[in-house]
């Protein structure tokens, strides 16, 4: 329990100074937060508008991309951010009571807040300028929320480890996880993807938590293709990698 307490104040104060370093004194940090997705949505709507007379599912352009746009980033906003949690605090490790997974935590914590409080200003802003009501499904959208967070804390794990060992990994893992935003089905659906090419994009997580997202926001959408049982493995099985090779390489996060 006294471990339990001293990690939990450890981990207390790393969010402060992580809140503190990452957005720093002035609003215009938290501003900045914001305004970054509302940008990259509001450009694809234009674009899209420009380009096709209807949404792939719905009526709204805006939803549509806010919708695969933020669920994509509770993935690519936690593993972008947790990648460097040890190594960014490495001065801190030099102090017994600090943990490598102390770090951890506490940019978990921040992302995840962070993250929520974005895509609850950004969808709500977008669903009130529409004027429509919006039937939204819960259990989809918490449950989507939840795997790509599981699902990017275990890929992080795996990263913080790697990177330090292995720095060709680091451009090799940058190399595969750039274009992801272009294959998750943010800007389409895989429902729409002609065999046998559907079962290869299907073959990545990310486009079932989008489709999972997405349904949660139109309960009419039948997400063909979405496999809960194979998410929830890849997702778990992932987190169980990750805290494995975090936990068996502790002493080389904290010394090297």
């Amino acid at each position: 329990m006294g471990h339990l307490t001293t990690h939990s104040r450890v981990v207390g104060v790393l969010l402060v100074r992580e809140m503190a370093t990452r957005f720093g004194s002035k609003p215009g940090g938290y501003v900045w937060a914001l305004l970054d997705p509302a940008a990259h949505i509001l450009l694809m709507t234009v674009i899209f508008h420009a380009i096709a007379r209807a949404p792939a599912l719905g009526t709204s352009f805006a939803l549509f991309f806010a919708t695969g746009y933020i669920s994509f980033q509770f993935y690519q906003a936690t593993t972008s951010d947790l990648n460097a949690a040890v190594k960014s605090n490495k001065t801190l490790l030099s102090y017994p009571n600090v943990a490598p997974i102390d770090t951890i935590v506490a940019r978990f914590v921040l992302q995840m807040g962070t993250t929520s409080l974005v895509a609850f200003i950004v969808l709500g802003t977008t669903i009130a300028a529409m004027r429509v009501d919006t039937e939204l499904h819960w259990p989809s959208i918490l449950e989507a929320v939840g795997l790509a967070c599981v699902f990017g804390l275990g890929v992080a794990m795996v990263n913080c480890v790697l990177f330090l060992k292995y720095p060709l990994y680091k451009q090799v893992f940058g190399i595969v996880n750039r274009p992801l935003f272009l294959i998750s089905g943010v800007f389409f659906l895989p429902d729409s993807v002609p065999a046998p090419y559907r079962d290869h994009v299907l073959i990545n997580p990310l486009v079932h938590i989008i489709m999972g997202f997405r349904k949660g926001f139109n309960p009419e959408y039948r997400a063909v293709g979405r496999d809960r049982d194979y998410l929830y493995r890849i997702a778990f099985l992932t987190l169980f990698a990750g805290m494995l090779v975090f936990t068996l390489s502790r002493k080389t996060l904290r010394n090297e």
